[in-house]
């Protein structure tokens, strides 16, 4: 059973951009009337620092509108130091290069205290872009990455921590398995 502050999201869709600077504020061009229709979307844009860039788009959607209380809607509403100091990602390389494994292991990373996160709410929306490429640490380890990433099996989970009993137990807002990404298959976007 679920918890009752649990509000899941869908993963509905995932886009790989390829441009030659970094995608910001990815949904201003994307409000379809189909996207204004669901309650809630969470869009988290992925930007891969490359010679071009790349952007790893994902997009989920919450069938029935954020409960006001809740810890997903103290994160969409809250403040920018607020949502740094809680997004939060788990990765996975379930197949792949033992040395990639490693690398980039399976501990829960806060996002917004290692990189660079940007933040653009509106409507039903909230934009996360993660700058990769504001770490040094994080750089290394995508370029890594990026050399074996058509032979990689990769989980991700999204999650909001819980830093209050109140906000317990922590939940997965949600996830996406990349299997075998070919760059080539980004879509060329003009910025």
């Amino acid at each position: 059973m679920l918890h009752p502050r649990i509000e899941p999201l869908t993963l509905g869709m995932y886009d790989t951009w390829i441009s030659s600077e970094a995608l910001h504020h990815w949904t201003k061009s994307l409000l379809s009337e189909v996207g204004k229709k669901l309650p809630f979307i969470l869009v988290i844009n992925l930007q891969v620092p490359a010679k071009p860039n790349y952007s790893l788009v994902l997009y989920y959607a919450a069938d029935r509108p954020i409960k006001k209380d809740s810890l997903l809607s103290k994160f969409v509403d809250g403040s920018d130091v607020f949502r740094d100091s809680r997004f939060k990602l788990i990765p996975s390389i379930v197949e792949g290069y033992w040395m990639v494994k490693r690398a980039v292991g399976t501990k829960a990373c806060l996002l917004g205290k290692v990189v660079t996160c940007k933040y653009f709410r509106q409507d039903n929306f909230l934009e996360i872009d993660v700058d990769i490429g504001s770490s040094s640490v994080a750089r290394s380890v995508i370029g890594l990455v990026l050399g074996y990433v058509t032979s990689l099996v990769v989980d991700l989970a999204i999650l909001i921590e819980a830093k209050e009993e109140t906000e317990l137990p922590e939940y997965i807002l949600g996830t996406v398995r990349l299997n075998r990404l070919k760059p080539e298959s980004a879509v060329p976007l003009e910025v």
